[in-house]
């Protein structure tokens, strides 16, 4: 397999903290499994909200935002079980009843994770986010590291075929 340097694809999903949110991922210039080239994840980078965003809960009650980045198109979150997700994650965020702040984040599932990162054999992924009403923030934010791969004609199939 001949490897390429690595690059880097951004992308942002906005959401009005009540309603699962969807945006689509154009690879159409990395994959294309008929000409033998697939994208190979290494790591993804989240950020929640934007650098000036404070994230916010009533006092007294916690909340959580979190974000999915999948092979296909979804109508609510998956968990890692679905064989779409390539990478999931969660920030919980809680107040005291004094409204001092507590926060953790949480990537459930990532390209990092693995070995050898994960292969993407489809010319569109998905990130979405979904939230409780509690948490105020607008938007999730992700980094990918990325490689483009050559493999073999059936190979590419396959693996394209597998991901739809």
């Amino acid at each position: 397999m001949a490897k390429t340097d690595s690059f880097f694809i951004r992308a942002s999903v906005a959401t009005d903290g009540l309603n699962y949110a969807q945006q689509s991922i154009d690879l159409g210039a990395y994959v294309d499994a008929l000409g033998k080239s697939v994208l190979r994840i290494h790591n993804i980078a989240v950020q929640y909200g934007d650098p000036t965003d404070v994230p916010t809960v009533v006092p007294g009650s916690s909340g959580i935002i979190g974000f999915n980045l999948t092979t296909q198109s979804q109508s609510s979150m998956v968990g890692a079980a679905d064989r779409s997700i390539i990478a999931s994650g969660k920030l919980l965020v809680t107040s005291g009843a004094g409204g001092e702040l507590s926060t953790y984040e949480g990537l459930d599932v990532a390209p990092q994770h693995w070995t050898n990162g994960y292969l993407v054999g489809v010319e569109q992924i998905y990130l979405a986010t979904d939230q409780t009403a509690a948490v105020a923030l607008d938007e999730i934010n992700v980094v990918l590291e990325c490689t483009v791969e050559t493999l073999s004609q059936s190979a590419a199939m396959a693996l394209a075929l597998s991901q739809q």
